[in-house]
């Protein structure tokens, strides 16, 4: 498969593959599930959600404790970790593609990205906020490391692998109609639910 950015083909190669092997296992749900429960507390109603880069479905299994009834789709390039993501939700509802490549032909109650848009090529950034946009009907979730201005920083000895933004005061700028609900951060030493020092964001299409 031919990737347009060097990120993409990253993460749909071995690299991706390996990363399956770091985040996954019984803690890791735990911590996911009080992520949520906190940063989802203000919402109503969600009965369908879609996960932009799910990878093999930590944060899906989350909601769907939460959420037991809630119908969840995903997001996936890397195919090793779309074929794991099988055994979470329906093969009919996991679209194994780059974010680049997906088109939204559907809304959903939640759009969610967590951890993903750190590793997009900046130059791209804006079509996945306008997907991330039209993919939602009311709620929009962005979880990534947070700074006010952008920055690139080393990513596991990989350069050009990992930045840092102001994603969701980009993404409300764009999209106006975007407006902010709630927002947190979630620290890599708390002492039971550790995060990996991430800010998110919950926005409303108004």
């Amino acid at each position: 498969m031919t990737f347009k950015t060097e990120q993409e083909a990253f993460w749909a190669g071995n690299f991706g593959t390996e990363y399956i092997k770091r985040n996954q296992g019984g803690d890791l749900l735990a911590s996911n599930l009080n992520f949520f429960i906190k940063a989802l507390r203000v919402t109503k109603n969600i009965k369908n959600a879609i996960e932009f880069g799910a990878n093999i479905g930590m944060n899906l299994q989350a909601l769907r404790l939460l959420y037991p009834s809630t119908n969840l789709h995903a997001i996936e390039i890397n195919v090793d970790a779309a074929h794991e993501l099988e055994q979470v939700i329906p093969i009919d509802n996991i679209y194994q593609s780059s974010i680049l490549d997906w088109i939204p032909i559907r809304t959903w109650d939640l759009a969610l990205i967590k951890g993903v848009l750190i590793h997009i090529n900046p130059d791209e950034l804006n079509q996945v906020y306008d997907k991330l946009v039209a993919a939602t009907s009311r709620y929009l979730m962005v979880a990534e490391y947070y700074n006010p201005v952008p920055v690139a920083i080393p990513y596991r000895g990989h350069a050009d692998r990992l930045f840092k933004r102001d994603f969701a005061g980009e993404i409300m700028e764009r999209h106006p109609e975007m407006k902010l609900l709630d927002y947190g951060f979630a620290y890599r030493l708390d002492p039971d639910f550790p995060q990996d020092d991430i800010t998110w964001f919950l926005m409303e299409k108004r």
